[in-house]
């Protein structure tokens, strides 16, 4: 048990670290390349954050195991979109700009509508083969890259920001270091964290079920957790913005769309629950433009979806 409360905090550490260091340098990178630090986010930052989802999901996809891959990016992207922007959102208010209104944010919920048309045999759509064929896998890592094709050719970096910040621009090969180092650190001791914490609860006598609800399905997202809180410490909230955004269409398109590749994957132990709970956390961020500080994901906002994470979380505990 000491040895597990040790090396849980070393995780803990090198989680903090490392996203300190991963927002600094992909801050710099963005600036040097005259890239917004939304891109850099919803890119570098938010494909990095989301390689234990990916890991994951493969493994789960190679094995034959459905439940894995659909269950992990299903429950990240909910935690991410939920918990991880609410707490954003309370500790500092996330300015949503044009681009994000008119672009991003729509194409969040249109590919997670996507995800459930395709994923539901049965469902309110009335198309969709129960699960995700290889055919389904190639459509959407193909709308993998031509989105990040996109977001590239296109985020250009503000004048207002690049003014603001352009005497802190590191050396690139420093900056790409500390990136490097910075998801090295998030991915090693999120994985740290996660193994140390299963050990104890399953020594304190905790249920596997519940352990696999909590612990697992948010330790794969504990890097988003740990940049996207070290980027509202330092007030770049577009980044974080960014970060949660390209996680999630990363999850979706890539990892879904690669698992899908590798192994036809089906939605059987997947609820409607499951997926409306998907649905409203892409669009409570698409609500934030309209409703009270408009434009902003604002301290209030950011309680009403950490409030809806753990009504979720509640049904989740009350239905094992």
């Amino acid at each position: 048990m000491v040895s597990s409360i040790i090396w849980l905090l070393l995780g803990l550490a090198l989680v903090v670290f490392g996203a300190d260091y991963l927002v600094d340098g992909a801050s710099s990178v963005a600036r040097r390349y005259g890239l917004s630090e939304f891109v850099i986010g919803l890119t570098i930052v938010g494909m990095g954050t989301s390689a234990p989802e990916m890991v994951v999901s493969f493994i789960g996809a190679i094995q034959g195991n459905a439940d894995i891959s659909v269950g992990n990016v299903v429950g990240s992207n909910i935690f991410n979109a939920l918990l991880i922007l609410g707490i954003t959102g309370i500790l500092l208010p996330v300015a949503i700009t044009p681009e994000n209104r008119k672009k991003d944010i729509p194409i969040n919920i249109v590919v997670t509508v996507l995800l459930i048309l395709l994923g539901f045999k049965h469902s309110i759509f009335g198309i969709g083969t129960n699960g995700l064929t290889r055919i389904d896998g190639a459509v959407l890592v193909l709308l993998f890259a031509v989105y990040m094709w996109k977001s590239f050719a296109g985020g250009k970096e503000n004048p207002e920001e690049k003014a603001q910040e352009e005497a802190k621009t590191l050396k690139l090969g420093w900056a790409v270091l500390m990136i490097l180092g910075g998801l090295a650190a998030l991915i090693w001791g999120g994985q740290l964290f996660v193994d140390s914490a299963t050990d104890i609860a399953s020594r304190l006598g905790v249920s596997d079920k519940f352990i696999a609800i909590t612990i697992l399905a948010g330790g794969t997202s504990l890097p988003e957790l740990a940049t996207c809180v070290a980027a509202a410490a330092k007030k770049k909230g577009q980044l974080a913005l960014g970060n949660i955004i390209g996680s999630n269409l990363f999850n979706i398109l890539l990892i879904l769309g690669g698992s899908a590749l590798i192994h036809p994957l089906s939605f059987e132990d997947i609820s409607y629950v499951d997926m409306g709970v998907l649905l409203v956390s892409a669009l409570a961020l698409w609500s934030s433009c309209f409703v009270g500080k408009k434009n902003t994901l604002d301290r209030l906002d950011g309680a009403l979806l950490v409030l809806v994470w753990l009504g979720y979380m509640a049904y989740l505990i009350l239905h094992l």
